[in-house]
């Protein structure tokens, strides 16, 4: 049995890997976690892909809008410098998102996997299935393949 790679923003690995640039053309859902003072400041969210992630106070959730059940958390800060507000409760991320094909950590294992230290936890994905995505602050997380043909493409 293969043992699991261990992948954090600050791996040397990062800097070898051809990243290109990205643009989501997607308009997704966005609303605030804000819990109430005497409520629990952090809950646990099961990504669509499948992944535990860690929700804080502040921070958005954000899902497709065809699927607002289905969410993800985003931190705060890297929302504003992100994402713009296109509608209430309606965001579009501006930013470039850098991706390269994860299985390139793998060198070329499909199979391989990679646990993924995110800014919200880990996610322990198979290399074939995602890209190895790069934000604004060189944070790191994986991006399904299929969800990137839909919402993604090259910018120019």
């Amino acid at each position: 049995m293969k043992k699991t790679l261990i992948l954090k923003s600050d791996d040397p690995i990062i800097k070898s890997l051809n990243f290109k640039p990205y643009r989501s053309v997607a308009r997704r859902r966005v609303v605030p976690f804000a819990p109430a003072n005497n409520d629990p400041q952090t809950m646990e969210v099961i990504t669509p892909w499948k992944s535990k992630l860690t929700v804080t106070r502040g921070d958005l959730l954000i899902s497709e809008l065809d699927k607002p059940e289905d969410v993800w958390p985003i931190d705060a800060q890297i929302f504003d410098q992100t994402y713009i507000i296109v509608a209430p409760g309606v965001c579009i991320k501006r930013a470039i998102t850098w991706l390269v094909p994860l299985e390139d950590v793998a060198q070329g294992d499909k199979d391989q996997i990679i646990t993924v230290h995110t800014l919200e936890g880990t996610e322990t994905v198979r290399a074939g299935d995602f890209f190895l995505a790069k934000g604004i602050q060189g944070e790191i997380w994986p991006y399904p393949k299929e969800k990137a043909a839909l919402t993604m493409k090259p910018a120019e």
